[in-house]
């Protein structure tokens, strides 16, 4: 009731001015816009350890995570999704983000390095090469889905040089994530999977690292501003603060290393 008796006291051109007030205070440059970081899959952990350290850094920010795979995390910009940082996997979907002026090309940079690797279910015997995928007893191996999953492309890439892509390819369950392909093999579903090292060493109780992948490109991680950020100063901030030594010794902790 109070609110009311207030009202009816003021002129109607008077209660317009002060909520007009009200609103500028709110919304004046002591309040910062959150920021929305759409990262990889695979940043999941760290980033979200990384974000609460860079709002301490920089008080009155607010970071807001969107994790998922590069691909889809791309097409979401693409179609106009509020994001002011974009943190891919690999480089051909920055790539494709810089083609398409999604993001400022002046603002990407590397920040860390991953590996590619073969897991199995932690009770269950090794393969010791690629070509042993080939052999019956591996029935289902799940690999990320080659067109919107990086560590799909990677592994496609390998496995094709290899001459094994068609067979492999015959046992294959498709991903959405690399993190969905590591719950696949946590859960003892597929028999082998293809993940980055960072999320096998999430889970060391229930997958094991056969062994290391390498690839022909090496797995590094681009970040940019988005073109169409509404908050581009803390966006180049938060570039910024990925490359320096506490975010770089948070990365460091969960396996990746430096580009």
């Amino acid at each position: 009731m109070p609110s009311r008796c207030f009202r009816s006291f003021l002129p109607h051109s008077l209660v317009r001015v002060v909520a007009t007030a009200l609103l500028v205070a709110a919304s004046g440059p002591g309040v910062a816009a959150d920021l929305t970081v759409s990262a990889a899959a695979s940043l999941t952990n760290a980033f979200r350890e990384i974000g609460p350290a860079f709002e301490a850094a920089n008080p009155g920010q607010k970071v807001q995570f969107n994790f998922a795979a590069s691909g889809p995390l791309l097409q979401q910009i693409a179609k106009g999704a509020p994001v002011d940082v974009f943190a891919s996997a690999d480089q051909e979907t920055m790539n494709q983000a810089e083609q398409q002026k999604l993001v400022v090309a002046a603002t990407r940079a590397n920040f860390v390095r991953n590996s590619l690797v073969v897991i199995v279910p932690a009770d269950r015997a090794p393969p010791k090469a690629l070509a042993d995928l080939v052999a019956p007893a591996v029935r289902q191996v799940a690999v990320g889905v080659p067109g919107s999953v990086p560590v799909g492309r990677y592994t496609k890439a390998v496995v094709e040089k290899a001459g094994l892509w068609p067979q492999i390819e015959a046992k294959m369950i498709g991903a959405q994530s690399v993190r969905q392909v590591l719950d696949y093999v946590a859960r003892g579903e597929v028999d082998a999977g293809f993940v980055y090292a960072t999320d096998a060493a999430l889970m060391p109780d229930k997958v094991r690292i056969a062994f290391t992948v390498p690839t022909e490109q090496p797995v590094l991680y681009p970040i940019a501003v988005v073109a169409a950020s509404g908050n581009a100063a803390a966006a180049e901030r938060f570039v910024a603060y990925v490359a320096s030594p506490p975010a770089q010794a948070v990365l460091a902790r969960y396996g990746f290393g430096k580009p």
